[in-house]
C-alpha cells in the first residue's frame, strides 16, 4: 500500500512538473527549446494544409481581377481574424486581363499531317482574333539571332523562341533566370523584326504536356503581337519537324483580352509588439495566381505557411517584442500592384521595418534562406547556423528576398527569402500542374516551422 502510495505520489509530482514546463512562458525558454518546440507544434497542429486545401479547391485559381480573387480575399480576411489577428484590407486597383476560350495551335510540314500541340497565352498578350493566324514558324534559341536573320527572313512569319533552361545548376532558380527575358520580351522583339506572333518554350526542366503561362509585355512604338508558350514536350516535336528543312506552317489562336484595371485588397494580419510596437518584422507572399492551376505551390504554400508561422507563435503564448505582420499581397504575377502600394503607404505612415520574409518559392521541403540588404544582419542570422541546421535550414546565404518585399529594402534592414528545395517547382509553376494534391503536407509544415523560428530569433536578438 505504500509503495502504491509512493508510486501515485511520484506519477503525481511528474505530472504537476510536466504541466508546469507546459505553461512556462516561451520567453523563459532557451532559443533550442523554442525551435524543437516550434516544429513539433507545426508537424501535429498547424492549420497551413487546411487553410491551402480550401483556398485551392472551393475557391481555385485568383488571378488578378477575377472573382476568384476577390473570394481569395474575403477567405483570408476570415481566417486571420478566426486567428485572432489585427486584420486590415488595403484597398488597391490591379490589372485585370482574361484567357478567354482555350487556345489553339498546330502545326504542319510542307502539306503532312496536322499535329495539335499544347499552348497557353502568355498573360498580358492580345488575342490572335476569331481565324487565328497562320504563317511559317522559324525556331531560333537566344533573341540575338533575330539581328542575324534580319527583318527579311523574320518579317510575316511566327518566331519560336527554344531556349531550354540549363540544367545544370543546382539552383533551378538560376536557370529560371537564364530564360525569362524570352517569355518577358520575346514578343517585342520579334515584333521589331515585322514577326506576326511569338512561342515561347515553356520554363521547365522536364519533358511534359503541361504550358507554363507567365507575364509578357509590350513597348510603346513596337507592334504588339500575341504570345503563347508551348510545352516542352510539343517544343521538343516542333523543333524536330524544323530540322527536316522543310516550311513548318503554324497556326495559333488565342481569344485573351485586357479590360480596365479592377479594386482588389491586399490582406494584412499582425500581432503587435509589447516593446517595439512600431518595428515590423513581415512575413508574407502572393494571394494573387496564374488561371492555368489552382495556385497550390504559387504562391498559395507560401502565404499559408506565412500565416500559419503567426499561429504557431500565438499557440505558444509568444509575445512578440516587435510587431509581427503577416501580409497576403495581391497581383505579384502580372503587375506588382499590391506590393507597390503596400510599400507606398507603409513610406507616408513612417512604417519601419526591420525584416521582411517572404515564401513565394513552393511547398517544398525547406533549405535555408536568402538574405539581402546589411552585410552584418546576415552575418547575425549566419550566426544562428547551429539552432537551424538540425532541421535542415543549412543555407543560409546571401541572395534575393523576394518580389513583393523589394521595395521595403533599406541600408539598415533585411529582405529574407525562404528557400525550398527547388528541383520540382517548375514542374508546377504557373501551369495546369500546380493543384493542390502536388503539394506535401508534411513539407508545408515544415516550412511554416522554419519561418517562425527565424521570426522568433529576429524578434529575439533583433537585427
Amino acid at each position: 500500500m505504500k509503495y502504491f502510495f509512493l508510486l501515485f505520489s511520484v506519477s503525481l509530482l511528474g505530472f504537476s512538473s510536466l504541466q508546469a514546463q507546459k505553461e512556462l512562458p516561451t520567453q523563459a525558454k532557451g532559443d533550442e527549446a523554442v525551435i524543437e518546440s516550434l516544429f513539433k507544434l507545426s508537424l501535429t497542429d498547424c492549420s497551413a494544409y487546411p487553410w491551402l486545401e480550401s483556398l485551392c479547391k472551393d475557391i481555385g485559381h485568383r488571378l488578378s481581377g477575377s472573382p476568384q480573387a476577390a473570394e481569395a480575399v474575403e477567405y483570408s480576411f476570415k481566417i486571420m481574424n478566426e486567428l485572432g489577428l489585427d486584420v486590415t484590407k488595403q484597398p488597391v486597383m490591379v490589372p485585370h486581363w482574361e484567357r478567354g476560350e482555350k487556345e489553339i495551335a498546330f502545326f504542319a510540314a510542307d502539306k503532312g499531317e496536322k499535329k495539335l500541340v499544347n499552348i497557353c497565352a502568355l498573360g498580358g498578350s492580345i488575342s490572335t482574333g476569331n481565324e487565328g493566324i497562320l504563317a511559317p514558324i522559324i525556331e531560333i534559341s537566344e533573341w540575338s539571332e533575330l539581328a542575324t536573320l534580319g527583318r527579311e527572313k523574320v518579317a510575316g512569319k511566327i518566331v519560336f523562341f527554344n531556349e531550354k533552361m540549363p540544367a545544370e545548376n543546382l539552383y533551378t532558380f538560376h536557370s529560371y533566370g537564364h530564360c525569362v527575358k524570352h517569355r518577358w520580351g520575346g514578343a517585342v522583339e520579334a515584333a521589331k523584326y515585322g514577326a506576326k506572333a511569338a512561342i515561347v518554350r515553356s520554363l521547365n526542366l522536364r519533358i511534359d504536356d503541361f504550358p507554363h503561362t507567365g507575364s509578357m509585355g509590350y513597348e510603346a512604338g513596337v507592334d504588339s503581337i500575341p504570345a503563347a508558350a508551348i510545352s516542352t514536350a510539343d517544343a521538343e516535336a516542333l523543333s524536330a519537324a524544323i530540322a527536316q528543312g522543310n516550311e513548318v506552317q503554324f497556326y495559333l489562336r488565342q481569344l485573351c483580352e485586357t479590360f480596365e484595371d479592377a479594386p482588389s485588397h491586399n490582406v494584412i494580419g499582425e500581432i503587435k509588439g509589447s516593446k517595439y510596437p512600431d518595428q515590423v518584422i513581415l512575413v508574407g507572399g502572393h494571394l494573387d495566381s496564374w488561371d492555368v492551376g489552382d495556385g497550390a505551390h504559387d504562391d498559395g504554400a507560401g502565404v499559408m505557411q506565412s500565416l500559419a508561422a503567426l499561429e504557431l507563435l500565438k499557440k505558444m503564448d509568444y509575445q512578440p517584442e516587435h510587431t509581427i505582420r503577416v501580409v497576403f499581397f495581391m497581383n505579384e504575377e502580372n503587375g506588382l500592384r499590391g506590393a507597390k502600394k503596400y510599400a507606398e503607404v507603409a513610406e507616408k505612415s513612417g512604417q519601419t521595418h526591420i525584416a521582411a520574409i517572404e515564401s513565394d518559392r513552393g511547398g517544398f521541403t525547406p533549405r535555408g534562406f536568402h538574405v539581402e540588404g546589411n552585410p552584418e544582419a546576415l552575418l547575425k542570422i549566419q550566426s544562428w547556423k547551429n539552432m537551424l541546421e538540425p532541421y535542415g535550414l543549412h543555407q543560409l546565404d546571401e541572395g534575393h528576398g523576394g518580389a513583393d518585399i523589394g521595395l521595403l529594402k533599406t541600408d539598415e534592414n533585411v529582405m529574407i527569402g525562404f528557400v525550398p528545395d527547388s528541383q520540382r517547382y517548375f514542374d508546377h509553376h504557373h501551369s495546369a500542374n500546380d493543384t493542390f494534391d502536388q503539394v506535401n503536407k508534411r513539407e508545408l509544415e515544415l516550412g511554416a516551422a522554419s519561418i517562425a523560428a527565424l521570426v522568433y530569433l529576429i524578434d529575439q536578438h533583433g537585427i
